[in-house]
């Protein structure tokens, strides 16, 4: 079966500007992909009739269908409708029903109909019109040599109400779609290439019709197996028995799949285990708690935190000695144990996290340079610590902080649960 490929063109200065971020493009993808369509390019072009024609031609030449929003309203710098009618050799004529539409739109809403409004009913004479039944610019279809247009308002209600009620469903009598299917395998705690290393063989080895891609984020990636076919059924099977295949390679790293998030993945472990958890946060400043909470049912296991910024409250709220502080330093492996048994003792947790480090940018020394962090997890007879060596953005040493702590835990629940 072919593989159908489409093309998002997304026209406005605006966009390029950044003053509109272009989450139409993203939207259109996220429901082409389910129905088996594979967006090759997305294309963004101001409002320059030179840019505009050219990303017309070009789209012209890869897909089979071109999605364009944007450029539709009725004033002098929107050159989308002119542009399509020049692109396609015909001329822009009144659409009576378009027309009729248009002057409907504002009577109801009690407003006054200019002739520039009026305007929005004339169309290319080639295309096919297609009713907007919550705005004023029309969608326009088009056919082209074998090849598929669609010409959408930037408006996101107005564009994904044309694409669901005309493009969606239009899509299945003209071609003959086939299946994507998507899996996901989340892992923590190992890098991109070295992950890559470690599996090499697998994916060399993968059958033609499946597809890896390596989704790098802030302490995790992601493998995402894509699948083509015409079998539901028999694509999510291969794609489970591949994965059955390389597991065994990577199983301490993985800690979900699909939507799963870490915070979620902790958070089953904990109710699965019944135990409970308490947090010292001090150079991730509560951003752990935050995402511990903002699983639904974390009250189950989650008892509290403490942010103990300066020194005097780890010593006074978390028990820290005065000792260690002095002589190790907030940033070290002895003040972390300490706050992480601290804080267990003082919620009565069955697990303690803690984190200690120097966030960033200035607060460094030669010794501890920014970026440096010490995070621990204490349970019942056991204390373990890592040190992390990160880079000089504040905020990136958080989050990654954050996802450290995390996965510690998790490695913590797995090897003392066993």
């Amino acid at each position: 079966m072919q593989l159908i490929k489409a093309e998002i063109i997304a026209i406005g200065d605006e966009l390029l500007y950044g003053q509109i971020m272009d989450t139409n493009s993203h939207w259109i993808s996220q429901e082409l992909d389910l129905i088996g369509v594979k967006v090759v390019r997305k294309t963004t072009v101001g409002d320059r009739r030179d840019d505009i024609l050219a990303a017309f031609a070009e789209a012209e030449k890869r897909a089979d269908l071109i999605l364009i929003t944007g450029g539709l309203g009725p004033t002098q710098d929107d050159l989308t409708k002119p542009l399509l009618a020049e692109y396609f050799g015909c001329g822009i004529i009144e659409f009576p029903d378009a027309v009729a539409a248009v002057t409907d739109f504002f009577l109801k809403r009690g407003r006054e109909i200019t002739p520039l409004n009026v305007l929005q009913g004339h169309l290319p004479s080639c295309c096919t019109y297609v009713p907007n039944e919550v705005g004023t610019a029309p969608g326009m279809w088009f056919e082209k040599n074998g090849g598929y247009w669609m010409s959408m308002p930037g408006v996101p209600h107005e564009m994904k109400k044309l694409m669901k009620d005309f493009v969606l469903p239009k899509l299945p009598e003209i071609f003959e779609l086939p299946v994507i299917y998507h899996k996901v395998v989340k892992t923590v705690g190992i890098g991109e290439s070295w992950l890559a290393d470690l599996i090499r063989d697998w994916e060399n080895a993968l059958p033609e019709h499946i597809k890896l891609a390596y989704l790098p984020s802030l302490g995790q990636v992601r493998l995402r197996l894509t699948a083509f076919g015409t079998d539901q059924t028999k694509l999510t099977a291969e794609v489970a028995d591949q994965i059955d295949l390389v597991l065994p390679r990577i199983r301490n790293y993985v800690y979900g799949y699909d939507g799963e998030t870490l915070e979620s993945a902790t958070g089953n472990l904990l109710k699965k285990s019944g135990k409970t958890l308490a947090l010292a946060e001090s150079c991730s400043g509560g951003y752990v708690s935050h995402l511990v909470t903002s699983i639904p049912g974390s009250s189950a296991y989650f008892n509290g935190s403490v942010v103990p910024y300066h020194n005097q409250f780890k010593q006074y709220i978390l028990g820290v000695s005065a000792q260690t502080l002095e002589s190790k330093g907030a940033v070290s492996e002895e003040t972390v144990r300490e706050m992480a048994q601290g804080v267990r003792k003082i919620f009565g947790s069955d697990i303690g996290l803690s984190s200690s480090g120097i966030a960033g940018p200035d607060g460094g020394t030669a010794e501890k340079p920014v970026g440096t962090v010490w995070i621990a997890c204490a349970g019942e007879g056991f204390v373990e610590t890592r040190k992390l060596q990160l880079g000089q953005d504040r905020l990136l040493n958080i989050q990654i902080t954050a996802v450290a702590v995390l996965n510690l835990l998790r490695i913590c629940l797995i090897q003392n649960n066993k």
